[in-house]
C-alpha cells in the first residue's frame, strides 16, 4: 500500500459499534458471521489510507468531511481532517444515523 502519511483511527463509539455487532453474531450462533464483516470492515477502513476522499458525504449531513462507505449491510461514517480520517461509526444500514 502507497504510504500517503493518512492516519486512519477509530473513536470509541467505532470500536463499540464493531464489538456490538460480533457479539450480536455470536449471540445468533454464527460468531464466523461477525468475525468476517469485522475483518471485511477492516479492509475497508485500510484503503482510506490511499483514498480518504472515497466515501460518500453523509445525506442526513449534508457535511463535506463527513463521509461514509456502504459495506452491505453497514454504513462505515468517518471524519476527514485534513491528513487524518476518524472512523466514527460503524452502523446497520436501516438504523437512523446517531453521532457521538
Amino acid at each position: 500500500m502507497t504510504d500517503t502519511g493518512i492516519i486512519v483511527t477509530f473513536a470509541e463509539s467505532a470500536l463499540g459499534d464493531i464489538l456490538e455487532m460480533r457479539e450480536w453474531y455470536a449471540e445468533q450462533l454464527v460468531p464466523e458471521v461477525g468475525e468476517r464483516f469485522a475483518a471485511e470492515i477492516i479492509a475497508r477502513v485500510e484503503a482510506l489510507q490511499v483514498n480518504p476522499d472515497m466515501g460518500r458525504m453523509v445525506p442526513e449531513f449534508g457535511v463535506e468531511t463527513l463521509r461514509e462507505l456502504i459495506h452491505p449491510s453497514f454504513r462505515i461514517v468517518y471524519r476527514r481532517d485534513g491528513m487524518r480520517v476518524r472512523i466514527v461509526r460503524v452502523w446497520r444500514s436501516e438504523r437512523l444515523l446517531k453521532m457521538p
